[in-house]
C-alpha cells in the first residue's frame, strides 16, 4: 500500500506541474510556479504539523482515515474541476528503462538511508549499484527510439543548475522540518503537537512569501534574490543551531521564520529558472525531471538530516557525554550540514546566471552568423533607434514632460552624469502621479474644461519634482548584441512598447520597440510574397 501511495504522489506533481506550464502565460510564470511550490512546499510541511495536533488527541490509525477522507475529497473535485489544457498524446512506456531507473533510484536512496544505520558495507554496496543502474539509463535513453525520460534538458546548463539549487531548497526543507521536532521532542521533551507548532508559523510565512518571489522574479529575475535566499538561509540556520542551547523555544521558534521563509525565494524561483531555459518541446521532459529531483531532495534531506542527527548524537553519548548534550551535538551536526548546503547554493546561482549570460552571448553571435544575406546584422543593434532623447537624474518631470510634447516621445531613458542608464520615465507615469497628486488634471488637457488653475498648480509641482522620484530605477535593458528573438521576448514578456539597449560597457546606446520590430516583420513578410508572386506577363 504504501508503494501505491508513493506512485500516486509521484504523478501528481508533474502533472500539476505541467498543466502550470501549459496555462501560464510567459511573463507570469514565475508567479504561478510560486504559488506551485508554496503547495507542495506546504503539503509536506503542513503533514507534520497536522499529524501532531492529531497523534496528541488519537491514535496513530486515526492518521490513514483523516488522509483518505482528503484524498477522496480531492478526486471528486478534481474530476469535476478540472479539463484537458493540452493536446494529448500516445508515449510508448519503455518497460526496461522503468525497472533500470527504479534499481538506480532505490539503490541511492537505501545508500544514503542506510549510511548512518551501522550498515556501511550494505549501504556502500547499494549506492554502488543504484549509481551503476543509473549509468545504464542514461546510456539506454540516448539508443532507443521512445526514452523513458529525454535526456535533452541535461544539455542545457542553466537548466541543470537551476535543478540543482531547487533540490538544495528542498533538502533545507525536508531536513529541518524532520530532525527539528525530533530534537524539540528528545532534548526539550515538548509534546509533538508543541514541536509542530514551533514550525508552523515559518511553514505559513513561506506558503504567503512564495507567490511574492515569483512576482520578483517576473519582474527582476533571479538574479539577486536566489543568492540571497540562501545566504539568510544560511545564517539564520546558524542561529537557531546556536539557540538551541538555550531554554528559550520562543527564541529558537522566531529565529527559525526567516531561516524557512527563505526557502520561497529559492525553491520555486529555481525551478522557474531551469523551466523557462527550455524550448517548448523538451519543457514536459524538463518537468519530469524536475518533479524526481523532488522525491530525490526529499528522501535525502530526511535521510541525510535524521542520520547525522543521530550518528553525532550517539557518538557522544558513547563518548560519555549526557542525554541532552548529546543530542544537541547532533542536531547542531544536522544544521551544520544544511548550512553547507546553501553555500553550495550560493555558489550554484552565481554559476547558473553566468551560464544564461553565456548562452545568450553565443546565440547572439550564432545569430549574427548565421543570418541571411538581406539581414546582414540580424541583431538589436540592427534595428534599434540610436539618436536617443534622453534625460538627465538632475531634470524636472515638467522638463520630461515638455521634451516628450516637442519631440512627440511617450517615455525616455534618464542617465546618471557619467552616461549610465539611471532609470526610465513615461508619461504613463507622470499621468498617474498627477490622477492621484491632482484629481482634476486627470489629463494634460484639463485646460481645455476651465481647469486653469488646477492645471498651473499641478505643473507648478511637477517643476519641483525630479525625474528620478517618478523613474522607474530597476530598468529592464537588452545588450546591442543580442538577438532580435531576444527582444521580442523582452518587449513581449513585459509587456512594454520600448527597451534601452545598452553596449558592452552598460552605456546607453539606444533603444528598440515594438513598432521597429512589426516594421522589420511585416517587411520580411512582403519581401517573401512578392519573391513568390509571379510576374504580370510571365506567360504572354
Amino acid at each position: 500500500m504504501p508503494s501505491i501511495t508513493q506512485v500516486g504522489t509521484g504523478l501528481l506533481t508533474p502533472i500539476g506541474m505541467n498543466i502550470t506550464l501549459a496555462v501560464s502565460p510567459r511573463d507570469k510564470l514565475g508567479l504561478t510556479m510560486g504559488i506551485m511550490a508554496a503547495m507542495t512546499t506546504l503539503g509536506p510541511s503542513l503533514a507534520i504539523l497536522l499529524s501532531g495536533v492529531l497523534l496528541t488527541v488519537a491514535p496513530w490509525t486515526t492518521l490513514m482515515w483523516v488522509f483518505g477522507a482528503m484524498t477522496l475529497f480531492l478526486l471528486i473535485a478534481g474530476g469535476i474541476v478540472l479539463r484537458t489544457v493540452v493536446d494529448l498524446g500516445r508515449p510508448v512506456l519503455d518497460i526496461p528503462s522503468f525497472l533500470i531507473v527504479a534499481v538506480g533510484l532505490v539503490g541511492i536512496l537505501y545508500g544514503v538511508s542506510a549510511a548512518f544505520g551501522g550498515a556501511a558495507l550494505y549501504s556502500g554496496i547499494s549506492g554502488v549499484v543504484g549509481l551503476i543502474a543509473m549509468w545504464l539509463f542514461v546510456i539506454r535513453q540516448r539508443r532507443i527510439e521512445h526514452p523513458l525520460i529525454d535526456m535533452r534538458p541535461f544539455t542545457n546548463r542553466a537548466f541543470v543548475l537551476g535543478v540543482l539549487m531547487t533540490m538544495l531548497g528542498l533538502v533545507f526543507m525536508f531536513a529541518m522540518n524532520v530532525v527539528i521536532p525530533l530534537f524539540l521532542q528528545s532534548a526539550r521533551e515538548i509534546s509533538p503537537l508543541g514541536a509542530s507548532l514551533t514550525l508552523a508559523p515559518g511553514i505559513l510565512l513561506t506558503v504567503v512569501a512564495g507567490p511574492v518571489a515569483g512576482r520578483l522574479f517576473d519582474r527582476h529575475g533571479g538574479r539577486w534574490s536566489i543568492p540571497l535566499g540562501f545566504l539568510v538561509m544560511a545564517i539564520f540556520v546558524t542561529l537557531v543551531g546556536v539557540a538551541a542551547g538555550y531554554s528559550s523555544i520562543l527564541l529558537f521558534g522566531l529565529l527559525y521564520v526567516p531561516a524557512v521563509s527563505a526557502t520561497a525565494l529559492v525553491i520555486g524561483p529555481s525551478q522557474t529558472f531551469a523551466l523557462s531555459s527550455l524550448d517548448r518541446e523538451s519543457a514536459p521532459h524538463g518537468v519530469t525531471v524536475v518533479s524526481t529531483s523532488f522525491q530525490i531532495a526529499g528522501c535525502v534531506g530526511t535521510s541525510l538530516a535524521a542520520g547525522v542527527y543521530g550518528a553525532v548524537s550517539t557518538a557522544n553519548v558513547r563518548a560519555g557525554h549526557s542525554e541532552v548534550d548529546a543530542l544537541l551535538s547532533g542536531f547542531r551536526g544536522a544544521v551544520a550540514i544544511v548550512v553547507v548546503t546553501s553555500l553550495v547554493g550560493i555558489a550554484l546561482a552565481i554559476a547558473a546566471y553566468r551560464a544564461v549570460r553565456a548562452q545568450r552571448s553565443a546565440g547572439s553571435v550564432a545569430d549574427g552568423q548565421n543570418a541571411q544575406a538581406d539581414h546582414p546584422a540580424n541583431t538589436v543593434e540592427s534595428i534599434m533607434k540610436s539618436d536617443v532623447y534622453a534625460l538627465t537624474s538632475d531634470d524636472t518631470v515638467l522638463d520630461a514632460i515638455t521634451m516628450f510634447g516637442r519631440r512627440g516621445i511617450s517615455g525616455a531613458p534618464v542617465l546618471d552624469a557619467d552616461g549610465s542608464l539611471a532609470g526610465f520615465l513615461s508619461d504613463g507615469v507622470v499621468m498617474r502621479y498627477l490622477s492621484a497628486a491632482h484629481p482634476s488634471s486627470t489629463s494634460i488637457y484639463s485646460y481645455a474644461i476651465g481647469a486653469d488653475e488646477d492645471l498651473e498648480q499641478a505643473m507648478a509641482d511637477l517643476a519641483d519634482l525630479n525625474v528620478m522620484r517618478l523613474a522607474t530605477h530597476d530598468v529592464i535593458t537588452i545588450d546591442a548584441d543580442a538577438s532580435i528573438a531576444d527582444a521580442v521576448a523582452a518587449l513581449s514578456d513585459a509587456h512594454f512598447k520600448k527597451v534601452p539597449v545598452v553596449g558592452a560597457d552598460g552605456h546607453l546606446v539606444g533603444i528598440v520597440s515594438r513598432s521597429a520590430i512589426n516594421r522589420l516583420a511585416i517587411a520580411g513578410y512582403l519581401d517573401k510574397r512578392a519573391a513568390t508572386l509571379e510576374p504580370v506577363g510571365a506567360h504572354a
